[in-house]
């Protein structure tokens, strides 16, 4: 995989219609130009997919690809990234996930596995140092996440790590998602159910072909480096402690939490914040856990008795809790954290699945949806049973629950009568638990990421980085006096370049604010052998962001044709609360983001120059 000279690597092509697998080479060009993760995918699967491809049809691509540092004594290295043209947005789809299934797959010989074509019958795949094959997987389709993995488990080895799709994604739900660990989750933009359309159950990895380090000696300085801020950081200290169930209660007072499907405030409409926060959740701590020899330590095992029933799962992260909490008025954090694992043994996002509820609820109260419509169901807000209920129907796609697995958008094209406006999404994708009204930088962000509605790209609050920041980056800090809008695009652009390219190695983004930007050129460098510096680390994460968004436009995709759910955005105005008469206004913001990114502000499409600049222009013309 990794020698003292450079890196390559490889990744296994898999022809389902076929029954075929073929290594591919993964030389140091390559990877030096787009690392791994969604960058990597984005580069093969923009080249391996053809215009027009539909995402549940044969000649889409779904790929599970980790980065270089993944698996390596680099800090929190313990990610991986499922790629694949969404079946939620038309465009590109990624989503990442950390646990212990992304080193497993690393130790079992590849970066990275896509599979193409439809299989004839339900099958998985097993992986095992280096030796690759399609296994009948029929006694498996039907059982929820939780069960696959125990079962693929039991017959492969305790070493075995899993990654695999629930009913949800057997049922093709746009919502769906890839789950490993029993409850990590590659959460959005819909690819469990590009999984379920080709007739994949499961991929099982293991092995001990551990990666090299090129630099072993350095890599120990670096770790002793940036072990340091973890023990005197507070965000550290409240990760560790609650993970981010911690920062619950402050986001809602502050109004950056949804409450009643965006429409509520705080404290009117959501006065107890305590009840989902950190100390709450963790009350019913069963074990603490890490993923794959990760130093910070957030993970929590759950157990609590539910009609008389012990249940264990995952703790739910800050996004569930809000999602399904206070975006539907539920304060009992046993009823969130019983939704917490139906979604996650049904392979459902909890972000959209919170989102098709909220969206019920007030389908309800406005007397669109029916007692009728709902096959029995009153949908009011605060009652946990009605959402249980109505999360296994979305999983099953039985009644509503077969439209509300569409996601909200076609949801509330199909019902109509007004309630498009209250559909709560970006470019089709439901949107994370982050309120524009609060940040305005979301506002930007949610319109013009390839990938919609994500909170994980970076460029959030980057104008109050530090004066080292600025430098690190190459910001003129002169620029923030002389052209304060300007400043803010440039500020915004190179911390989602940077956050890019982090991601793309494998990285966890949760240690990004804790050890600052120098990690990643540090890390990449020991572990490849490259002499790289920051200025190539933005480089790359503009490639990135770039090969993403023409892989969009060239599918019909045009973010800047995007509009964000307009109530997120302040139209109209919240009467009360943190947030009170805010109108979120980033046109300014986004036609300088534009300027500094060189991308045409009709057609969305990075100019000739610049892709000729990163190394595009000639992929492009094909």
């Amino acid at each position: 995989m990794s020698t003292p000279g450079g890196y390559a690597g490889r990744w296994l092509n898999v022809d389902l219609s076929r029954g075929k697998l073929t290594d591919e080479p993964l030389d140091e060009p390559l990877m030096r130009a787009f690392i791994g993760g969604y960058g990597l995918g984005a580069k093969l699967l923009y080249e391996m997919i053809p215009r027009g491809a539909d995402p549940l049809g044969p000649e889409n691509v779904l790929g599970l690809v980790t980065g270089p540092l993944t698996g390596t004594p680099a800090l929190m290295s313990t990610r991986y990234t499922t790629v694949g043209k969404s079946p939620l947005t038309g465009g590109w789809g990624d989503a990442n996930s950390g646990g212990e299934f992304a080193p497993a797959l690393k130790f079992s010989g590849y970066d990275a596995v896509f599979f193409s074509g439809i299989s004839p019958q339900p099958v998985y795949l097993l992986i095992d140092n280096g030796n690759a094959q399609l296994l009948p997987a029929s006694d498996l389709w039907g059982l929820d996440a939780v069960q696959t993995e125990e079962i693929l488990r039991a017959r492969h080895g305790a070493d075995a790590r899993v990654a695999c799709i629930g009913p949800a994604g057997e049922r093709l739900a746009r919502i769906a998602c890839i789950m490993n660990d029993k409850g990590r989750a590659a959460g959005r933009s819909g690819l469990g159910a590009v999984m379920g359309s080709k007739r994949i159950k499961a991929v099982v990895a293991r092995g001990d072909m551990v990666p090299a380090v090129a630099q072993p000696d350095r890599m120990k300085e670096l770790r002793k480096k940036y072990l340091a801020p973890f023990r005197a950081d507070p965000n550290a200290e409240i990760m560790r402690t609650f993970g981010t169930p911690g920062y619950m209660a402050t986001l809602l007072q502050m109004g950056r939490s949804p409450i009643k499907n965006w429409r509520g405030n705080y404290p009117m409409d959501f006065p107890h914040p305590e009840t989902l926060d950190g100390p709450a959740v963790m009350a019913y701590t069963y074990r603490k856990y890490s993923c794959w020899h990760c130093n910070q330590g957030c993970g929590t095992i759950l157990e609590w008795e539910s009609d008389g029933q012990k249940l264990r799962d995952h703790k739910p992260e800050y996004e569930t809790l809000a999602l399904t909490g206070s975006n539907l008025g539920i304060e009992d954090v046993k009823v969130v954290m019983e939704m917490n694992l139906l979604c996650n043994q049904m392979g459902l996002d909890t972000i959209s699945a919170g989102s098709a509820v909220g969206f019920t609820m007030e389908c309800f109260e406005r007397g669109i949806l029916t007692e009728a419509d709902l096959d029995g169901l009153s949908m009011r807000w605060g009652d946990g049973a009605a959402a249980i209920t109505l999360i296994k129907r979305i999983a099953a796609r039985q009644g509503i629950g077969d439209l509300l697995a569409e996601g909200v958008m076609r949801a509330a094209q199909s019902i109509g009568h007004g309630s498009e406006s209250f559909a709560i999404h970006s470019g089709g994708q439901e949107l994370p638990a982050h309120d524009p009204r609060q940040t305005q930088d979301f506002g930007l962000l949610y319109q013009v990421s390839p990938t919609p509605g994500r909170h994980t790209q970076g460029g959030v609050d980057a104008f109050k980085m530090p004066a080292e920041h600025l430098a690190l980056f190459g910001i003129d800090p002169e620029l923030k006096t002389k052209d304060p809008v300007r400043f803010h695009a440039w500020t915004f652009a190179k911390d989602n370049q940077w956050t890019n390219t982090l991601n793309a190695t494998g990285l966890c983004l949760n240690g990004g604010g804790i050890m600052g930007p120098r990690q990643v050129p540090d890390f990449l460098s020991a572990v490849t052998g490259w002499d790289i510096a920051m200025p190539e680390v933005l480089e790359i994460g503009e490639r990135i962001e770039d090969m993403r968004l023409i892989f969009g436009l060239r599918e019909g995709y045009n973010l800047l044709e995007t509009r964000v759910a307009p109530r997120t955005m302040g139209h109209p105005p919240q009467p009360a609360g943190p947030t009170a008469g805010v109108v979120v206004d980033v046109a300014d913001l986004r036609d300088a983001y534009l300027e500094v990114m060189d991308w045409d502000p009709v057609t969305g499409m990075p100019s000739q120059a610049r892709l000729a600049a990163l190394g595009l222009a000639e992929l492009v013309q094909t």
